[in-house]
């Protein structure tokens, strides 16, 4: 009877291990392949204490592989890739990785469950959320290893607890980055969610959250969200960010729209911001008690829209000008990408230094009623900056710009872009400021 029983439970294994194996099968069978080939090319041309001239082209993009899921399981990965074209002699570096070098990585490779109206997912991803996030605006993003829980039970209600551990630097990082030359160290990288390593050429490797933003090995960053959002016109986010030793991020918003009480056709709308951080732990970051605040008024009309921004950073009080380490303090501090301001300009990130007021206008039309699937607009960022920012000099520094964005019908899925920005005084010492004219441009195709 023993021997039957055995025979039994080896004869139940094999089946549903054949089971099991068709269902796998089918997973992958039924799984769904996409991905971006991008091709991008910039140039800059520096004025005031630089001169330099740079450019370069890249051609690159990722692939992605999501299996079908099976009772709510699934699985994803996904390759990505830049690789240089072109280059003056000064190269570029925002495009590329190690040494300015074309990289490839295995940026997602995670697994998925989904129950009724909780899901959650696992492994290196793609993260966006306010305080980190995936920069995507060169070639390739920053990706995340981390753990995400999300539900829905409560209705117009999104619930978020994640635990991130790792984070890798995607290639625009290494537009700007730490240098021991910097006075004070690391802040225009810590308060730009660029770099706040010295060493810049660790793109694209999976690094502790801690290591990478202040070289010390930590317990990753815990997250908790709630979002609400009851119909087209409301919505209302909290985040709280605990990084451990390092500090605790709190992100509010608050959305509100309406329609003009005169016609319909045009749609006001008001929203506000809020970024506190205190420092926790072992205070790797120093120690760490910054405000920031923003409000936005929006205007829609048709194809058209218009907003006016403005917003203020916590200032460093001390009387006597600081080597940097308190306007650290004062500032808000974004190591690991995502930039929520209303006040950022397209690459001019000063709204987050201590003491900053900041100011933006900005506008776009979608001209697709028009017959041309184009949508063009255009910006003016206005940064007050103080004496005690970091820098021991009080300035203003600008920059405007545009983007044109067209999706040619002759070719489905293809986008092309022409993008500029034009910063002034977005660097200043006592030798004098440093500014820029950039243009971009980029071809998506996704498939």
């Amino acid at each position: 009877m023993k021997k039957n029983l055995v025979m039994s439970l080896v004869a139940v294994g094999l089946l549903s291990s054949a089971h099991a194996a068709d269902d796998l099968s089918s997973m992958f069978k039924d799984g769904n392949v996409s991905g971006q080939i991008r091709a991008f090319y910039i140039d800059r041309q520096f004025e005031g204490t630089k001169t330099l001239h740079r450019n370069a082209t890249a051609l690159g993009g990722y692939l992605k592989f999501e299996t079908a899921d099976y009772k709510g399981l699934s699985f994803g990965t996904a390759f990505y890739t830049t690789n240089e074209v072109a280059s003056s002699p000064d190269k570029d570096p925002s495009l590329f990785g190690k040494n300015s070098d074309g990289y490839s990585i295995l940026g997602e490779a995670y697994v998925q469950y989904k129950y009724d109206n909780t899901t959650f997912k696992g492994g290196r991803q793609k993260l966006d959320t306010p305080l980190a996030g995936s920069d995507d605006a060169r070639m390739l993003p920053s990706l995340f290893e981390a753990y995400v829980l999300t539900n829905k039970d409560i209705p117009n209600t999104t619930l978020l607890l994640a635990q991130v551990t790792k984070f890798a630097q995607g290639s625009f990082g290494r537009a700007y980055y730490a240098s021991s030359s910097y006075s004070p160290p690391n802040l225009l990288s810590a308060t730009s969610g660029y770099t706040y390593q010295i060493n810049v050429d660790k793109t694209g490797d999976f690094l502790n959250m801690g290591e990478y933003a202040v070289g010390k090995s930590t317990d990753g960053v815990t997250v908790a969200s709630a979002t609400y959002a009851p119909s087209r016109n409301f919505k209302a986010q909290v985040w709280d960010y605990y990084a451990y030793d390092i500090l605790n991020a709190v992100y509010g918003e608050a959305n509100v729209g309406w329609n003009c009480l005169l016609t319909d056709k045009i749609k006001p709308s008001l929203s506000a911001q809020i970024i506190k951080e205190n420092a926790v732990g072992n205070r790797y970051a120093g120690d760490v008690n910054s405000l920031f605040a923003a409000g936005k008024f929006n205007v829609a009309v048709g194809d058209a829209s218009a907003y006016i921004a403005y917003s203020e950073q916590s200032k460093d009080d001390s009387s006597a000008v600081q080597s940097g380490l308190s306007a650290l303090n004062k500032a808000t501090i974004t190591p690991w990408g995502g930039m929520p301001a209303y006040t950022q300009g397209m690459v001019t990130r000063h709204q987050f230094m201590a003491g900053t007021k900041a100011t933006k206008v900005a506008a776009s039309y979608d001209f697709k009623n028009l017959g041309t699937n184009v949508v063009a607009s255009a910006f003016y960022t206005s940064f007050d900056m103080d004496k005690n920012s970091g820098y021991g000099i009080a300035r203003t520094a600008t920059e405007p710009g545009f983007d044109i964005a067209y999706k040619p019908a002759v070719v489905k899925n293809l986008e092309l872009k022409l993008r500029g920005n034009f910063p002034r005084n977005f660097y200043e010492t006592a030798t004098g400021p440093l500014g820029w004219d950039e243009y971009r441009v980029i071809a998506n195709y996704n498939f």
